[in-house]
């Protein structure tokens, strides 16, 4: 009793699944439904096409073979060359329309999938390795539509092709059909154990397959340290853990899903075996002639071929179905970082931005930020120093909701960003990083990301206030000049001019800047300083700085230890303080920098 009731639960959850799925998959099919549709219906005949050639050697055999008469029989041979012609044509047809219907229902998804990426926090991205995020929102996609339409083709097909052959069966010999179909029932009931096996696979599978492409993209992008550090050996064999994680994982699958296949084709072997020791018996009482009997066992035969690969179909659906899953559990999940309803466009000309009482955890209950308050007014700079991970990024990447403060607010104008619009509230801050992003394409190209609708003149205004002209000058296309994928063909220094460049085209009245120039050298540096300080007039500037001689002339320096402000005040308030965090910061920089003067 519990073992039936044990198999009808699993039928249902199995059934309520498929339904579930396509529900959630018709809106990416809606838009192509009559090709999909008549890529189905072409399946229909291409399957029911089968059964002519078991169908046509009754009379071929019992014309040509028992009563030695050709010429009646000379029409059998062209009539199957016919209908296979017809069925080839048939199925080019229905593999272009699914194709074309796939691909187009897997697009949609992706565009879908993609938006939503968009649409994530910074931390999510911290979480998740760059091959976790390339299957969550490329791979599933794949795996989801392309593979699901392919195989409700095939299962149509071999559908109609099993009713067909069927038929034929019952035509030529209903005891034999009655007993063969009822072991072909028989072996199609193994293939009701198989998604409970292997669902945790498929996940493990998918976290090993996105290491493997983390992997290969951590190869390319560190290739110049793996060379410097000869890590080619360490690398080398973190892969091979990888590749032997995933080889297990793969013979799991098979351990659980392959046994189907020589399961089914024993059970048919069985029934083919049946078919012709009961099969002799009928011809030799007379109930069939030979020609039914070969047409039977023909028909038969071909029946029993797609169903021993229905086995290896039906994990290929259940796969699809997975996937499905997985990518509306991505399409239903809320992102973090959010706007509210009824959400306020945030003005451009700001008076004051407070931070009141502002604390922050990345990790709950680890506290990064504690109780941070200060005040910055319309056109005022304000400076954070202090020891590295105390929380200086922190602070500033709250303003713009790169995160969400965990308790306390920033206010602009006495408005907490979370109740402004994120288009509004980030169109008014700019962003130039320690490290900043360029993308694959020109430095026109990354530079008018700043606002694609300026002018050529303000784009030539940005490049001069960037100190940017004097290296368009030096190259063959100038601002058309490719500079590949991340920026590689730029040095540091060109690239921190590009993003001032790209910050001077936006010229939003809020500007942040992260350690903009801690990681250049010092003829570098000077250069960078001149396009930075061109950027900072007339905004409201917050400056994350690690060399303190960039940051003297701020209106307010704070000083951030173990996420609280621990000094505050003007370089030359907190200057006089001998036993000060910032004076012992200075004194340090200050030892190291006639060091260095000394050795030179």
């Amino acid at each position: 009793m519990a073992k039936k009731l044990g198999k009808e639960i699993r039928e249902r959850v199995l059934r309520n699944m498929f339904v579930k799925n396509y529900k959630r998959i018709w809106p990416y099919l809606k838009p192509y439904w009559v090709r999909g549709l008549l890529a189905i219906l072409v399946a229909i005949p291409v399957g029911s096409l089968d059964a002519v050639i078991a169908l046509a050697l009754k009379p071929y055999m019992d014309v040509v073979m028992i009563d030695k008469n050709l010429q009646t029989a000379w029409y059998i041979p062209l009539l199957i060359i016919g209908f296979t012609l017809v069925q080839g044509v048939l199925k080019y047809i229905a593999d272009y329309l699914n194709t074309w219907v796939g691909t187009n229902t897997t697009n949609l998804l992706k565009k879908d999938l993609y938006r939503k990426m968009l649409t994530f926090e910074t931390e999510f991205f911290n979480k998740k390795n760059s091959g976790e995020v390339l299957f969550m929102f490329n791979s599933n996609a794949d795996m989801a539509c392309a593979g699901l339409l392919n195989n409700v083709k095939a299962f149509v097909q071999k559908f109609f092709t099993a009713i067909s052959l069927i038929a034929v069966l019952f035509y030529n010999s209903w005891q034999l059909a009655l007993v063969c179909v009822a072991i072909m029932f028989f072996a199609l009931l193994p293939m009701t154990v198989v998604r409970r096996k292997i669902k945790n696979v498929v996940k493990k599978s998918i976290q090993v397959s996105s290491e493997l492409l983390t992997e290969y993209n951590e190869t390319y992008n560190g290739n110049k340290t793996i060379i410097s550090y000869n890590l080619a050996e360490k690398q080398r064999d973190k892969f091979d853990k990888v590749l032997n994680n995933s080889f297990s994982l793969s013979m799991k699958m098979m351990k659980r899903t392959r046994w189907l296949t020589p399961v089914m084709h024993v059970i048919l072997s069985v029934g083919i075996g049946l078919a012709i020791w009961f099969g002799s018996y009928l011809i030799l009482n007379g109930s069939i002639t030979a020609g039914s009997f070969v047409s039977f066992l023909t028909a038969l035969i071909m029946l029993y071929t797609p169903i021993k690969s229905i086995g290896g179909t039906y994990n290929s659906v259940l796969m699809s179905f997975l996937a499905i899953e997985r990518v509306f559990d991505i399409l239903d999940a809320v992102p973090a970082i959010t706007e509210k309803k009824g959400a306020v466009k945030m003005k451009s000309n700001i008076k004051k931005i407070e931070y009141r009482d502002v604390s922050f955890e990345y990790v709950k209950d680890v506290p990064v930020l504690k109780n941070i308050n200060f005040t910055v007014k319309k056109g005022e700079t304000i400076a954070f120093v202090g020891n590295s991970g105390g929380g200086k990024s922190t602070v500033v990447s709250l303003l713009p909701r790169f995160y969400d403060v965990t308790s306390g607010a920033i206010l602009i104008d006495g408005v907490d960003v979370r109740d402004m619009t994120l288009n509004s509230l980030r169109a008014n801050i700019g962003v130039v990083f320690q490290d900043n992003f360029l993308f694959s394409g020109t430095i026109r190209e990354n530079i008018m990301l700043g606002n694609e609708k300026a002018s050529e003149k303000e784009l030539l205004k940005a490049v001069k206030m960037a100190c940017l002209d004097d290296v368009i000058k030096t190259l063959p296309d100038g601002l058309d000049s490719e500079i590949g994928e991340r920026g590689v063909l730029l040095s540091g220094g060109q690239k921190q001019r590009v993003a001032i460049a790209r910050a001077f085209l936006k010229n939003a009245p809020i500007l942040v800047l992260d350690e903009a120039t801690s990681a250049l050298d010092n003829k570098s540096e000077a250069v960078v300083q001149k396009a930075i300080e061109n950027l900072m007039k007339d905004k409201t500037v917050f400056v994350i700085a690690h060399r303190l001689s960039t940051i003297q002339n701020a209106d307010n320096i704070l000083v951030i230890n173990d996420g609280q402000v621990v000094e505050s005040g003007t370089h030359e308030e907190l200057i006089k303080n001998k036993n000060g965090a910032y004076k012992t910061l200075y004194d340090m920089q200050f030892k190291a920098k006639q060091k260095q003067k000394k050795a030179e």
